[in-house]
């Protein structure tokens, strides 16, 4: 009997997929795809628009029926713009802590450390997409607000003047302030690596810490709450006439430029620890 041999089948090469290597820009591609595809980025965002639309019009239609408040001079249509920058600052800090500290909840982290073993990449990508984010965000905020409350300020005879530094200075600053806020929020994140712990010391620091301070009337903690973030920060959308949206101190001993520096220096100082920290400790 005769048996038939049967060629092996001939091995075909396939061609070998290149390993693309982790550019900045494909970090920041992929950090950005894991933000939009949360749900709860696209409710926080909508949430900051509509309150601080909303606001705008509440505020501004509410003085346009004071008669006695029409055409005052203390009146700047700027602030009423810009007045939910207040609330819209928690609700941009917890989604800031929440995209560093969601990976570490899920473990995800640990992959995204194997793929860039110098892991500061990471880091800043996350927090390019965070910041830009916020800024985008609350630009277009402020513009619809201001579109939105419009016609109740020229009713109270206080439209908005881009040709006023004071108010041009409010409207840009809104956005570069919650921006430069939440990159804060972002570095106590990736210190904390804990959600439910990073929002309690952002919201904690934020809304009664400095709100306290500033209200306690103790010599020393009167010279420290100038130069806390927020109050130091929030010089940039305060106006002499009205006073601050943000929080409850009356302090004007920086100008807004320089409560803004401090501001910028409170993050950096965060995410230099957070940095440090990331390279030394396990994810």
């Amino acid at each position: 009997m005769t048996t038939l041999a049967v060629p092996a089948p001939a091995l075909v090469a396939r061609p070998r997929t290149p390993v693309q290597p982790p550019t900045t820009t494909r970090l920041v591609r992929s950090e950005w795809i894991k933000l939009r595809s949360l749900r709860s980025t696209w409710w926080a965002l909508a949430a900051s628009v509509a309150v601080v639309v909303l606001l705008a019009v509440s505020r501004a239609s509410s003085i346009a029926r004071v008669p006695e408040a029409i055409g005052a001079p203390s009146m700047v249509g700027a602030v009423y713009v810009t007045s939910g920058a207040a609330i819209v600052q928690l609700v941009l800090c917890v989604l800031a802590v929440l995209a560093v500290t969601g990976e570490y909840r899920t473990g995800q982290i640990r992959s995204s450390l194997v793929a860039v073993p110098t892991r500061l990449p990471v880091l800043g990508a996350k927090l390019a997409v965070v910041v830009a984010t916020v800024l985008v965000t609350s630009v277009v905020a402020v513009g619809l607000a201001w579109a939105a409350s419009a016609s109740w300020l020229d009713v109270s005879q206080m439209p908005v003047d881009l040709g006023d530094p004071d108010e041009l200075r409010i409207l840009l600053g809104t956005p570069l302030y919650l921006a430069t806020v939440a990159a804060l929020a972002f570095g106590i994140g990736a210190l904390v690596r804990s959600s439910a712990g990073g929002i309690a010391v952002v919201v904690g620091l934020l809304l009664v810490v400095e709100n306290a301070v500033a209200l306690l009337p103790w010599a020393p903690l009167q010279a420290v709450s100038p130069y806390l973030p927020a109050t130091a920060g929030n010089r940039l959308l305060t106006s002499d006439l009205v006073g601050s949206v943000t929080t409850t101190s009356a302090s004007t001993t920086l100008s807004p430029w320089q409560g803004y520096g401090v501001l910028v220096a409170w993050v950096v100082v965060v995410l230099a620890a957070a940095a440090v920290l990331l390279r030394r400790r396990d994810a």
